[in-house]
């Protein structure tokens, strides 16, 4: 482990890619820390600490504590990922927009600055809708003029925190969104720690158990793969005659990662963010869409599995993939090229993707559900659920891959065994 770390501080680009994802997660742990204009972060504080339990915990969560601080940051980054569902979703069903798809990066770009357009208009709902519930709790005084400043603020802060997001993406290690998520969780971790710290003896002895198997899990099978064999033909390029020879295509088992978990995750806090508008829904909402109640669970579990079955056919497009094998020469043994090997493809990765669908399923619920009937602490449960041990490991896994790519590309021996 110390080798490896010694080799990736050697190497200058890797360098200075790893200390800009480290200042770009400091200045977000910054602004998670800055109160909006005209807001008493005492009171914004004192109510959450009220609502343990509730989709507002989860959401400060996801926001890094900068939901109950009411920071410039409160938003996160979750806007931008339930805006990308949306596009993602709206591809399929205009036509515009699976045009724009296929035509490349010119119309990835396109349909990026759509998204980001739409980023801004969902951040700007969310914020009225979070400072008409404050207000309605009596935890935030309003005026015109203050709701303007708020809704501003803290639009720009999830504006912000879009661009920091790319930045990394572009010139940091790993994902950009996944990493913000990433440190959100993990600044959760000290007070999860001292909640299990200060709990009963069973809470004590059986959360490392369910940690440990969880992050073993978790590994294991975001690292499993079925190798598809591909043979290359001699053929001749220009005036040279090119040797064949063999390789294989990897399928992971899980394609997605922790996609489809952060979706599910998005899509469960649209409706009480929408539910803060209209107060008559709020029994409602509170009884059925807690993070702990059954119903929730189960949504989110099946949330997952369309998510990651919808991901991985974003991902992956078995014709194109055949269709590129079949211009390069190449084929898989026993199969022939073009619509047949597209077919086969399609068919083995869909027995790829169900189990990989349950696995991330059950792996999100499974331990909620413990926790929840096993008499452990909210602010437990929060920490240490499936849902946050997943996106931490499995980005972290992601992260890491990229890393070893970089020492690969450079004549070092990776540490991904």
């Amino acid at each position: 482990m110390l080798s490896w770390l010694t080799n990736a501080w050697r190497v200058p680009e890797l360098r200075r890619r790893v200390l800009f994802t480290a200042m770009i997660l400091a200045l977000y742990r910054l602004g998670s820390w800055i109160p909006a204009p005209g807001v008493d972060p005492d009171q914004i504080k004192e109510y959450l600490s009220q609502q343990s339990g509730t989709i507002l915990s989860l959401l400060n969560i996801f926001s890094g504590g900068a939901l109950s601080q009411f920071a410039l940051f409160a938003l996160g980054i979750m806007p931008y990922v339930t805006a990308s569902i949306i596009m993602q979703l709206l591809t399929v069903v205009i036509p515009r927009l699976e045009q724009l798809q296929k035509e490349g990066e010119a119309g990835y770009t396109k349909i990026n600055q759509y998204t980001r357009y739409f980023t801004v208009v969902l951040a700007a709902l969310q914020a009225l809708g979070y400072s008409y519930l404050f207000n309605r709790q009596g935890a935030l005084p309003l005026d015109a003029g203050r709701v303007v400043l708020i809704v501003v603020s803290l639009t720009a802060g999830t504006t912000l925190l879009m661009w920091m997001g790319e930045l990394i993406t572009k010139r940091g290690i790993g994902n950009g969104i996944s990493l913000l998520i990433f440190a959100s969780i993990l600044a959760a971790l000290p007070g999860g720690i001292r909640a299990w710290w200060s709990g009963g003896p069973t809470e004590r002895l059986f959360l490392p158990i369910i940690s440990l198997a969880i992050i073993v899990a978790v590994v294991f099978v975001q690292e499993g793969q079925r190798r598809i064999p591909i043979q290359y033909a001699k053929r001749v390029v220009g005036r040279r005659m090119t040797s064949g020879g063999s390789t294989y295509m990897p399928l992971r088992v899980n394609m997605a990662g922790v996609i489809p978990i952060i979706f599910a995750a998005a899509i469960m806090a649209f409706p009480p963010t929408v539910g803060q508008f209209f107060p008559a829904t709020q029994g409602f909402i509170n009884e059925h869409f807690l993070p702990s109640s059954l119903l929730y669970i189960f949504m989110q579990g099946f949330l997952i599995v369309v998510f990651t079955y919808f991901y991985t056919a974003v991902q992956f497009n078995p014709v194109d993939q055949a269709d590129n094998l079949r211009k390069h020469g190449g084929y898989i043994p026993g199969i022939r090229p073009g619509p047949p090997t597209a077919q086969y493809l399609d068919r083995v990765l869909s027995r790829l993707t169900l189990p990989g669908a349950l696995w991330l399923a059950l792996v999100a619920t499974i331990p909620t559900i413990a926790i929840r009937y096993g008499g452990f602490s909210q602010a437990t449960a929060a920490a240490f659920g499936g849902t946050s041990i997943l996106i931490v490991v499995g980005v972290a896994l992601d992260t890491m891959r990229q890393m070893e790519s970089q020492m690969m590309m450079r004549h070092y021996e990776g540490f991904l065994r």
